[in-house]
């Protein structure tokens, strides 16, 4: 029920400030407004948006309050439990509550200059039901020489009694006046009809599979099904055991049987049409499809259908986690331990975290599914606090691919370095070409992946050794062709190769480092008759690049798929029957410390994609580094293992999961003045802990950040570790509300909760 409100309400605005603002209720908006309701107000002398959070008290006014200009939806934009939500986002993450109900909220519904969003309506023409006792050829009088009208009329019977303005008049070639001249005798009715903008129901229908749960699978959906109201399950499972239909199995139960909802997160776009696809197939158009390719007004549509109740289930990336869904039954989150679940901007939420704590306040079950969990998920459900199921074998007898190991040390020529001329068999050695060529005599297809995108890492001279970098980031430009040029993949600054080293005037400028663009060509001129496709943020850019590609390769009108490490997770190919990942070390030695359990994953994953039909599999993977832990324990898909030597490696020093993070980002445009202020953060917030919370968190650094600069900005950070939560959000709230900013050089502080990654 909504809450009453006074003559006052409290409204949370998207500014960086942690308090909310009260206003006064104007005549003509005082029965609209409840908590959860958007409202416009004046905020100096501009109109914003805002959401009322609760009654206003007018014993805390200094002044008069200004008013609410209006209130635009006869309904509350944000639900109790969602508002509730929001609420617990804003003290974890350290974040005004204004800003996370912006982000919870699609965006045409956060701008103040239009707060009505119109929903896109087409023009339809329609019959109108004959009289009772008019007889065909009574009807067939009334239109007497008018043989366009009689066209017309008998073309909309044809048609099922409707039909677009825009049909019948640019396709089957009627004129105005001749629809015009039928609504006149009242024979047909024209109107204005909303279109739902869903680009996934063009999509055709699948028709759902017909499989019998193995034991293992029937056994996670039996305890799925019995779970307690805020239940979290970890759904261990090796790749192609069968995670996805434990899923369906379990939302049959929740949203067919129980009438109620649920939300399913994957981690990638390019996984959602083949998801969408799979869940359309048992749940028809009740899916609704929230993602960031979508355009504004297909995100309004979709977010409208489950907010009216006409769909009951969201599919999507991580801003799916806020759906606006009443009676929620399920959430579920697929390949739980991608680090694209983070948010890299503030609010820096981790949809993960977030969907555990919605579910419980929605009292739904949550399960967590991959073959290479988190490591904090896994120890949470070693310490009971998640049920774990386990998933051991792959369906259908399908066996775990063979793993053989390339080492690239041996073979390597010394020529390779001095002259940066990269040839075929230095990129791809022989086990792995032999593989491709009997993949290709037998039409089977075969995935390469190779996480580096460009032509080549960077460019040096070869005289003086000196390395194009970004001028506005500590960064190497990365070689890209088609068109040539250098880019910065952190500021997007572009630059023209150069045909002499700007340092020493050399012209001898040499290539390093292999990227998907040259891995493609040297594919191309070694199997000039195989059908390649590259897949990385260069080729998927435009709107459903992703899916038209993964169509092709599904369609079997690909050979040879290579990518960055968009195509190493979740998609299910069954005539792919060789996976080669060419460079298992890119980030492997990264100063950060889940380097290792990245690269085990990104391997395992990429491996789990062979052999996934009745003709099996085999994985082939190039490394220089084949006694790393990553790599000895991905190639045997042995999980367990590889997670107990890695927890063990992250107790001295402690990492997570051992304890929780806080990583405090300091930048500025000059570098004194951003160390100064890092230093000074450090000495402050060491006073402050030695006073309210000694002994219960440590802080690492100040020091400059692995990549010093990024945008003209320069960067420093500062780490704070505590094994009680609470702690780091009672000081990170304190720090960044108490702590002065100075205004010179542009500072800002970011605290980011839970960091992925400390780079």
């Amino acid at each position: 029920m909504d809450e009453i409100l006074g003559a006052l309400a409290e409204v949370a605005l998207p500014l960086p400030v942690f308090q909310t603002f009260t206003y006064a209720f104007d005549e003509s908006s005082a029965d609209r407004v409840s908590v959860g309701s958007r409202v416009v107000v004046p905020v100096r002398n501009k109109r914003q948006i805002g959401i009322c959070v609760g009654p206003g008290e007018e014993k805390a006014l200094r002044r008069a309050p200004k008013k609410i200009l209006s209130a635009p939806d006869a309904e509350p934009a944000v639900g109790p439990r969602l508002l509730e939500l929001c609420r617990w986002i804003s003290e974890y993450y350290v974040v005004p509550l204004g800003v996370v109900l912006r982000t919870a909220l699609p965006v045409l519904l956060t701008g103040a200059e239009n707060p009505h969003p119109t929903r896109k309506t087409r023009r339809v023409v329609k019959l109108t039901p004959p009289a009772e006792d008019q007889s065909l050829l009574e009807r067939d009088k009334l239109f007497g020489r008018a043989k366009q009208q009689r066209a017309a009329y008998e073309m909309l019977e044809s048609l099922g009694g409707e039909s677009t303005v825009e049909h019948l008049q640019s396709q089957l070639e009627f004129s105005p006046s001749v629809l015009a001249a039928l609504a006149r005798r009242g024979l047909v009715v024209i109107g204005e009809e909303e279109v739902e903008r869903d680009p996934f129901l063009t999509r055709a229908l699948q028709a759902p599979a017909g499989v019998t749960p193995t034991k293992a699978q029937s056994d996670s959906i039996d305890t799925i099904r019995s779970g307690r109201p805020g239940e979290v399950f970890l759904l261990h499972g090796v790749t192609g055991s069968g995670k996805t239909l434990v899923y369906i199995e379990v939302l049959r139960r929740v949203v067919l049987e129980e009438g109620k909802t649920a939300i399913v997160l994957v981690p990638e776009i390019a996984l959602t049409p083949q998801t969408v696809d799979r869940f359309r197939a048992v749940f028809g158009d009740s899916i609704a499809v929230l993602h960031s390719a979508l355009s504004d007004g297909e995100r309004y549509d979709a977010w409208l259908a489950l907010k009216r109740g006409d769909k009951k289930i969201a599919v999507g990336a991580r801003s799916a986690i806020f759906a606006p869904l009443e009676n929620l039954g399920a959430i579920i989150v697929d390949e739980e331990h991608e680090s694209s679940y983070k948010q890299g901007e503030t609010p820096r939420y981790h949809a993960r975290e977030v969907a555990v704590v919605r579910a419980g306040l929605e009292g739904a079950v949550t399960i967590l599914g991959s073959a290479t969990p988190s490591l904090e998920s896994w120890s949470n459900a070693q310490a009971g606090k998640f049920t774990l199921l386990q998933l051991p074998e792959r369906v259908a007898g399908n066996r775990m691919p063979e793993v053989e190991v390339v080492d690239l040390r041996r073979g390597e020529r010394p020529g390779d370095a001095l002259t940066g001329i990269v040839e075929y068999d230095s990129i791809v050695r022989e086990p792995l070409d032999a593989a491709l060529m009997s993949r290709l005599a037998r039409g089977e297809q075969s995935i390469l992946l190779l996480n580096r995108r460009g032509y080549s890492s960077f460019l040096q001279c070869g005289d003086c050794g000196a390395v194009a970098t970004c001028p506005h980031c500590s960064i190497t430009l990365t070689h890209h062709r088609a068109p040539e040029r250098l880019i910065c993949h952190y500021c997007l600054h572009r630059d023209t190769p150069p045909e002499r080293c700007a340092e020493c005037g050399g012209q001898t400028i040499k290539q390093r480092g292999v990227g998907t663009q040259q891995l493609e060509r040297v594919l191309g001129e070694r199997f000039p008759d195989a059908r390649i496709a590259r897949m990385d943020v260069d080729t998927t850019s435009g709107k459903w690049a992703h899916t038209r590609i993964l169509d092709r390769v599904a369609a079997g009108e690909i050979d040879i798929l290579l990518g960055t490490q968009m195509i190493a997770k979740g998609l299910d190919f069954p005539k792919v029957t060789l996976v080669g990942v060419v460079d298992a070390d890119v980030g492997i030695n990264l100063p950060d410390f889940r380097a290792s359990e990245r690269a085990f994953q990104l391997i395992a994953q990429v491996a789990g994609r062979a052999g996934r039909g009745p003709k099996g599999g085999a994985v082939i993977i190039q490394t220089r580094v084949p006694k790393h832990h990553a790599v000895v324990h991905a190639i045997t898909h042995d999980y367990e293992s590889f997670a107990k030597e890695e927890i063990e490696s992250r107790e001295s020093p402690p990492y997570p999961p051992h304890l929780r993070l806080a990583n405090i980002i300091f930048s500025g445009t000059v570098e004194a003045a951003t160390a100064d202020l890092a230093i000074g953060a450090k000495d402050w917030l060491e006073r402050l802990i030695e006073q309210r919370a000694p002994g219960k968190i440590v802080l690492v650094g100040a020091a400059p950040c692995a990549i010093e600069k990024i945008k003209n900005r320069f960067r420093w950070h500062l780490v704070m570790k505590s094994d009680t939560p609470a702690e780091l959000t009672r000081v990170g709230r304190y720090f960044v509300e108490r702590f002065e900013t100075p205004s010179a050089a542009q500072l800002r502080i970011t605290l980011d909760r839970d960091p992925v990654s400390l780079l």
